[in-house]
């Protein structure tokens, strides 16, 4: 199948798709035009990608999942290296969480202090 043809099945865009590529997580051969050609299997992989992606994992994280991201990622059963990675982008997350929370406050704080409590952030 064509890059466009697997980014509709896949809903990947074709950016998207060259970027896995570039990144080893697919793999293409070149018709005789230059045009990519995907195995149809390839959808599966590119699906699990982009839920991995989605859960916030980047694609340098989603390397330690090579070995399953040709079947349900979901039900493989978890090693140490996808746990540990899975753990330390959880707490990259709390981090900018936590960030984001005190930069909140803070403009919440100055607002209050500003109008003297005339405006209250809209939670």
């Amino acid at each position: 199948m064509r890059i466009g043809e697997l980014a509709e099945v896949t809903g990947a865009s074709v950016r998207a798709l060259r970027h896995y590529e570039q990144a080893g997580l697919i793999v293409s051969e070149r018709a005789a035009n230059g045009y990519r050609l995907y195995d149809p299997a390839v959808t599966v992989r590119v699906r699990n990608i982009r839920s991995l992606v989605r859960a916030g994992l980047t694609l340098d994280d989603v390397q330690v999942f090579l070995p399953c991201l040709d079947r349900d990622v979901t039900a493989s059963p978890p090693t140490g290296r996808t746990l540990e990675v899975a753990l330390r982008r959880l707490a990259v997350m709390e981090e900018r969480i936590a960030a984001q929370v005190a930069v909140r406050d803070r403009l919440a704080a100055a607002l209050a202090e500003t109008t003297g409590g005339r405006i209250r952030p809209v939670a």
